[in-house]
């Protein structure tokens, strides 16, 4: 028999070995000596009071072993000689379109403009060390997507959009610890992605799929509403079947191309802001009630905020506990930011990215112009007016977080996890009215709900510009482009996920869609 349960540890009981077998042979009233095995489904961290519980779920095996093996499998065939479906980006959304391709028994090409992780980790030094920017392999473009290098969190609210614990099984299955199955705020690390990912590759690999990097995607040959061939950066044209378009959210390029063969698209809402980063020991003491350092059983406190100023919300985006802030660039003459956590999120800042949301419909008028495409060239000036405040480098803009609120100048700055270096600027007056005074707002509200929380201990850095797109790549119901036969748009490049798992969970289903259409 076995039973699902609720279990409640304090911080005093954590210590204590076999706890929970403990605390469910009393909840269940049965002798220990019943219990074959208490099997952790769940845990989560209750802040709210100055006690703090751990929350478990679990599931008690009485009398009956743990089974050895998952309820998921992943059976992938040879497809060396099977139907090719084309995928033209290799991030989250894309990796998982071609696993499932193999399931299914379908040949996925991939087509990725970067480079795999190993050699991607050049670009991203010269980034941070030299303020050169390679505009194919960045963090945002190269093997993995977005998400290798900038943070792997894997929470994901898009429970109705497929299966979620298969995705999180067959991220074990790729090697990931069983620890993400458990915690209620899952997360990998930018440390331990790339191997996950390299496995990934080298299963699509041995399985017949074919992984094409360096490879750019420069045009759709379309003739009668019908997608016929992809012509690639050395000309080469390549005859299509059906084409995967998971390219991400910041392949500009693409929406540019999409725009000028007049292929339809639509502006979309998105969020921009800026980054804060306060030291992680100030986090720390006001979501634990502590003073000085954590408990070593508590992990590195995040946290999640939300605030309406004049009908927008504010809000806290991409928290990274125990984090460092990159350069997320994907040209030279921007600065972008993000942030990202290692594993043990061990480093002594805790950064996260405080937005504002934009209404397409209501704040780019001076940018009607542009059309479908007037919020991406909003967030490209945003952008080049971070660049240019910052010195023209990859240097962020920066300012104290309570001299942003009181709308002076910092005339210094705090240490920074950021490598590029900080130039102290006047962000306050730099942003657009319609995020920096809502901004300005936000962060005092913020301080009323987290006390401590508003603080010149603190940097706000500029600009988090890329948290979605500001493009809908349209689709039917059958996943395919409204227009277009054999485009199916796909994850957040589409417009249609907005991190790593909901971005494989539509890589999954637009497999299936391009598979059914053949």
């Amino acid at each position: 028999m076995v039973k699902e349960i609720q279990l409640r540890v304090n911080l005093i009981e954590e210590r204590k070995e076999n706890i929970l077998l403990y605390k469910a042979s009393k909840k269940l009233d049965v002798d220990k000596k019943e219990i074959t095995a208490v099997k952790v489904l769940r845990k989560s961290i209750d802040a709210r009071k100055k006690d703090i519980i751990f929350n478990y779920k679990v599931a008690v095996y009485l009398n009956e072993p743990v089974p050895e093996k998952s309820d998921y499998t992943f059976n992938y065939k040879d497809v060396s000689n099977a139907k090719e479906i084309h995928i033209v980006g290799f991030g989250p959304a894309g990796m998982y379109a071609a696993l499932r391709c193999i399931e299914l028994g379908y040949k996925p090409i991939v087509l990725e403009r970067g480079k795999d992780v190993k050699k991607r980790r050049r670009d991203l030094k010269a980034i941070n060390q030299d303020h050169f920017v390679n505009e194919d392999s960045n963090y945002c473009f190269g093997e993995g997507g977005a998400g290798t290098y900038s943070d792997g969190k894997l929470y994901t609210r898009s429970l109705k959009r497929g299966d979620v614990r298969r995705i999180f099984e067959n991220l074990v299955f790729h090697g990931a610890t069983e620890q993400i199955l458990i915690d209620a705020h899952p997360h990998i690390g930018t440390n331990k992605l790339p191997k996950i990912i390299q496995n990934i590759r080298e299963n699509i690999l041995k399985f017949g799929g074919e992984v094409h990097f360096e490879t750019r995607v420069t045009d759709f040959i379309v003739k009668n509403n019908k997608l016929q061939a992809i012509q690639l950066q050395n000309g080469q044209e390549m005859p299509v079947n059906s084409v995967i378009l998971a390219t991400g959210h910041s392949a500009r390029d693409v929406y540019e191309l999409l725009h000028k063969k007049e292929i339809a698209l639509k502006a979309k809402s998105f969020a921009m802001g800026v980054r804060v980063e306060h030291p992680q020991e100030i986090i720390d003491q006001i979501q634990y009630h502590c003073s000085g350092e954590r408990d070593e059983l508590l992990p590195a406190a995040a946290y999640s905020l939300v605030h309406q100023v004049n009908n927008r919300g504010v809000y806290s985006f991409c928290m990274c506990p125990g984090g460092f802030i990159v350069p997320a660039a994907t040209a030279n003459g921007e600065v972008v930011v993000n942030g990202m956590s290692p594993s043990k999120r061990n480093n002594k800042f805790a950064n996260s990215g405080i937005v504002v949301e934009l209404d397409i419909d209501r704040d780019f008028k001076k940018y009607e112009k542009f059309g479908a495409l007037k919020g991406l060239e909003f967030q490209k000036d945003l952008e080049k007016i971070a660049f240019y405040a910052g010195g023209r480098t990859q240097t962020a803009p920066a300012q104290r977080l309570g001299d942003f609120i009181d709308g002076k100048l910092s005339t210094d700055l705090n240490d920074c996890s950021y490598q590029p270096g900080l130039k102290s600027a006047p962000l306050h007056s730099l942003l657009p009215k319609i995020i920096g005074s809502r901004l300005r707002k936000g962060f005092t509200a913020f301080g009323q709900k987290m006390h401590g929380y508003h603080t010149n201990e603190a940097n706000i850095i500029g600009v988090e510009s890329r948290t979605s797109s500001p493009v809908n790549i349209p689709r039917k119901e059958n996943l395919e482009h409204t227009e277009i036969e054999g485009l199916f748009p796909c994850g957040e490049g589409g417009g249609y996920a907005g991190g790593i798992i909901s971005a494989a969970m539509d890589g999954e289903r637009c497999a299936e869609a391009a598979i059914a259409k053949l």
